[in-house]
């Protein structure tokens, strides 16, 4: 297959890896040259083009029959989602229209799912989050399934959850440099999945999902903020995270969730068997390969 990557970053660069070992013929597409050298050395045809602006698409050498969206947004801003999410997957759409892929995944986030009350989701279930820039993510998705629908776009959705592996993981890298806290009791539930399954799993979803459809990317095992902690302290020997203040958690309140998101389509749809089907699995990964390259520091705390 001819595969274009758009957004070919920390999922997107794998990803494309993956499928040059697989045999595809794979262009990786960034807003800049930077970077050029580390696609090439994987077999990706390195292209630059922002999304934001149809007159760079329109110069990109179609067609192509797999497309993959993995941008991100570096500010985080709505107006930047906005502008990188919305209006850059509208002017996608458009560029497609008149050669259309034999798929387009787009990854969106599990940050849809605006429930607090730590209920089980599934991909059916409600998506009124508080935070603006979630709702621009719902929008982005309504346009793609009106353009699977009226445009014959065969576009999926994978509502991805919170990603983690090499130099990712933000509580992780929070609770190595002494920084981390823990918010409230520590009930609030994470969701996670790794990210050799999550390339993994936009690979099963070129190959096998199903043209309007959306498929949550989390893995078996949402955990409470505590149980995660409690667990790194002891496959690292090291303190629990104190507690955090009330100041502390008043300001970090605003625009959380706290829900169990599922994920039985992926896998009941999909036929998708996880690499790392929880964090413990995942997380000694990482753990192995940080003390094999000498990079473990563990700080001492002081108490």
């Amino acid at each position: 297959m001819r595969v274009l990557i758009i957004g070919c970053g920390y999922v997107g660069l794998p990803l494309g890896a993956a499928l040059v070992r697989q045999g595809h013929e794979v262009f990786g597409v960034r807003r800049s040259a930077e970077g050029e050298a580390e696609l090439k050395a994987v077999g990706i045809q390195p292209l630059v083009a922002d999304i934001t602006k149809p007159e760079e698409l329109a110069k990109v050498p179609s067609p192509f029959d797999w497309v993959v969206n993995t941008v991100s947004s570096t500010q985080g801003g709505v107006e930047e989602y906005r502008q990188v999410y919305l209006q850059g997957t509208r002017n996608l759409i458009k560029w497609l229209a008149t050669m259309p892929p034999k798929k387009f995944v787009y990854t969106s986030s599990t940050s849809v799912y605006g429930q607090t009350d730590g209920s089980p989701v599934k991909e059916s279930s409600l998506t009124e989050p508080a935070s603006e820039t979630s709702k621009v993510l719902i929008e982005t998705e309504k346009v793609l399934l009106e353009a699977a629908q009226q445009q014959k776009l065969p576009a999926v959705i994978l509502r991805v959850a919170g990603i983690y592996g090499p130099e990712r993981g933000h509580l992780f890298q929070q609770y190595l440099k002494n920084e981390a806290k823990i918010a409230g009791k520590g009930e609030r539930i994470i969701n996670m999945v790794h990210r050799d399954d999550l390339v993994n799993i936009i690979i099963a979803a070129l190959k096998n999902g199903r043209a309007g459809e959306i498929y949550n990317a989390v893995d078996d095992e949402p955990v409470t903020q505590i149980h995660f902690f409690q667990w790194l302290s002891e496959a690292l020997g090291k303190w629990m995270p104190p507690f955090a203040t009330e100041e502390e958690n008043a300001a970090r309140k605003r625009g959380l969730t706290n829900k169990k998101v599922q994920n039985r389509r992926l896998k009941m749809e999909l036929g998708y068997q996880f690499q790392y089907p929880t964090f413990r699995q995942g997380y000694t990964a990482e753990i192995l390969s940080l003390e094999r390259a000498g990079r473990l520091n563990i700080e001492p705390e002081p108490r």
